[in-house]
């Protein structure tokens, strides 16, 4: 495994107890609400469908996928992850196919999935460019790629200006040394997104591409435990043959 990888799967090992927890309370508030009307936003509707959820956490999409009577698999390259994503469902009584993978190359048959989507995870990706030309190949025809994100590497937010019940607060020290470090390792190879995405994406092959930059506005109004200081886009692009860009 790659240096930058074995680095990131250390530092959500480390955090994964935390972050299970505040992914938990999560699923308990109104984010959970408003997560689902996100998704539903992009997500054909009337079947149910197969979907990969990359870079799973926790499980807290997957949860809430299954929970609408889709096929969910969930894959996250933290074995730690994984355990606790599991026992979220098992809590639950949800049956979702939990797997230790890499997000940037997951090993299932081309044409496996209606969906693919994550959160918080492809700024993470060393190799961002091969990564969506894979998920291109496991989406079926007429599939649909579906990731919220922010330009973290980007970002220069002042603990200070979080809320005091703010989960980033409860990390100690070395946990936030190690995720400035990674921040410096993956920036310099990254342009600013989302217009990078839109870019990569296109040259993938995908079309329709949307971008919407007002996610956090709908989703962060309230400075609570889950508040995002990081703007976050959405971005949906459809693996089809017809050319119908909408930025």
């Amino acid at each position: 495994m790659e240096t930058i990888k074995q680095e990131i799967t250390e530092y959500w090992a480390r955090r994964s107890g935390q972050f299970s927890s505040l992914r938990t309370q999560e699923l308990h508030s109104e984010k959970r609400v408003q997560w689902t009307e996100e998704l539903l936003r992009y997500l054909p509707r009337g079947k149910f469908l197969d979907i990969l959820d990359v870079g799973c956490g926790s499980g807290f999409f997957s949860v809430i996928l299954a929970s609408m009577g889709h096929h969910v698999t969930g894959i996250d390259l933290t074995p730690e992850m994984i355990k606790e994503a599991r026992k979220t469902a098992d809590s639950l009584g949800l049956s979702i196919d939990f797997r230790v993978m890499d997000a940037e190359n997951p090993d299932f048959p081309d044409g496996s999935f209606d969906v693919i989507l994550s959160r918080n995870l492809t700024w993470t990706l060393p190799h961002l460019k091969e990564t969506y030309i894979r998920w291109k190949q496991l989406l079926k025809p007429e599939g649909i790629l579906l990731n919220f994100d922010g330009d973290y590497c980007r970002e220069n937010n002042n603990e200070a200006q979080l809320p005091a019940n703010h989960a980033h607060r409860a990390i100690d020290a070395s946990l936030n040394a190690a995720y400035e470090h990674l921040k410096s390792e993956l920036a310099p190879a990254q342009k600013p997104r989302p217009a990078w995405d839109r870019d990569i994406l296109a040259a993938a092959g995908f079309r329709n591409i949307r971008i919407d930059r007002d996610l956090s506005r709908r989703l962060y109004q309230k400075a609570d435990a889950f508040y995002n200081p990081t703007p976050m886009f959405t971005i949906c692009a459809h693996n089809q043959t017809e050319v119908t860009e909408h930025v």
